[in-house]
């Protein structure tokens, strides 16, 4: 069996991002794994050196060239190989979700791996949206996940709190904090992931194109007010800061 594992990379959390006209410049900015797919990436190795009968793990990152670093990193995290869609298009988790589901089914994967809410998209759409196109179960927001033969389980989150669930195998799994730590790659590894296979495609080998077209964009920015409360009396400071954010902030009645 062989897992597909998707990985995106995004500004890093404490990264400053600057502001060129109508869109972020990542020009010199930090980027990084998303943290979602991170866990996907670590479950998957898991789930092998968990005694799952798993013969590889394949990594798929669909993006600009940049990306190429997401790719290395899960490589040397202890992925088998790589795929690297490379696209400066921007693409929509419905368009992504045609290439994650032939990638799938080109690699005889079983299990699909991805981050429950992309930071960059900030959109759930994408697990659902492969499940959707392969007609495979989806289990979302999974905070432990066990592989035994052909059948997972786990439990994840859902409304009314956690629940367990069993679920055979293909499927479709979606990831988020909680569920592991992803490890550090160490310099050995590193060095190792430089003769892994990372295999390069292109858009049209897959026939997806985006289906949003950006029209126009505004970059929303508010400067400080820098107004301090003094806090010595805590009614008096509620009562300021109330204040401050009725008539100043205009973000409560």
């Amino acid at each position: 069996m062989n897992i597909l594992t998707l990985v995106r990379q995004v500004p890093d959390a404490e990264a400053r991002v600057k502001v060129a006209g109508n869109a972020v410049d990542l020009e010199g900015t930090t980027v990084v794994i998303d943290g979602m797919d991170e866990y996907g990436v670590e479950e998957a190795l898991r789930l092998r050196e968990g005694g799952a009968n798993v013969e590889q793990i394949i990594a798929l990152a669909v993006g600009p060239q940049r990306n190429e670093d997401a790719l290395r990193t899960a490589l040397a995290m202890g992925v088998d190989r790589a795929i690297h869609v490379e696209t400066n298009d921007k693409i929509d988790a419905v368009s992504l979700s045609k290439i994650v589901a032939q990638v799938a089914q080109a690699e005889n994967a079983q299990l699909i791996l991805v981050g429950g809410q992309e930071a960059d998209w900030d959109s759930q759409a994408l697990g659902a949206a492969t499940a959707e196109r392969l007609g495979w179960p989806q289990l979302t927001w999974t905070n432990e996940l066990k592989l035994e033969g052909e059948t997972l389980t786990g439990r994840h989150d859902v409304d009314e709190g956690n629940e367990s669930f069993s679920a055979a195998l293909p499927a479709v799994v979606t990831t988020q904090q909680g569920l592991n730590e992803p490890r550090y790659p160490t310099l050995p590894n590193i060095m190792k992931a430089k003769k892994k296979e990372l295999r390069k495609d292109s858009l049209d080998t897959y026939g997806a194109q985006p289906k949003v077209r950006t029209v126009n964009a505004e970059i929303q920015t508010r400067a400080r007010l820098n107004k301090l409360i003094d806090g010595k009396d805590p009614a008096v400071a509620a009562a300021e800061l109330i204040e401050l954010l009725r008539n100043e902030a205009k973000v409560i009645a």
